[in-house]
């Protein structure tokens, strides 16, 4: 089983989870796995759209066959370091929840450091959001070193790692 790394960030008055994952790769390399739809398809989904019109479709391809696509409006996009990212997704009550998410870049003598962030206007989500992430970020690193994501186990995660985030958030 993993071990949680996700922590509590409170910036000019927003609460986000962070989570931090470093790759032995160019940044732009990186940038590639977060950006690209064929790269993504292999850790977390894919996107459809132009995103030079500032947004586009979202599919998550591991949550089931019931989950419909998520509007990414695209904030900021500075390749290959820097992308903000506000989803939209419908909920059955007939409202929507927008989440700001947030990824930097850096590269240091051959290593690129990822610092994923999601803004959480109700912090007791933390025990859902914050185990799916490292999660995701966990298979994004094992489709990047060559692993195979699928042996990542989803109840190593949840709810494995919701006290973590119980704690951090509560």
């Amino acid at each position: 089983m993993s071990t949680p790394t996700g922590r509590r960030v409170d910036r000019d008055g927003t609460t986000y989870v962070e989570l931090v994952r470093t790759f032995r790769a160019p940044v732009a390399d990186v940038w590639a796995a977060v950006t690209e739809s064929d790269r993504l398809a292999r850790w977390i989904g894919t996107w459809t759209g132009d995103p030079t019109s500032g947004e586009v479709l979202f599919q998550m391809a591991y949550e089931g066959d019931e989950v419909s696509g998520e509007t990414f409006r695209i904030d900021e996009c500075v390749p290959p370091y820097r992308l903000r990212i506000t989803t939209t997704m419908p909920r059955d009550d007939g409202t929507e929840d927008h989440w700001r998410l947030r990824v930097d870049l850096g590269e240091e003598d051959g290593v690129t450091t990822l610092t994923f962030a999601q803004d959480l206007p109700d912090p007791t989500i933390a025990e859902n959001v914050g185990p799916g992430w490292e999660y995701y970020l966990d298979r994004m690193v094992a489709a990047e070193t060559g692993a195979d994501p699928a042996a990542l186990v989803w109840d190593d995660y949840y709810p494995a790692m919701s006290d973590h985030y119980r704690r951090a958030f509560g």
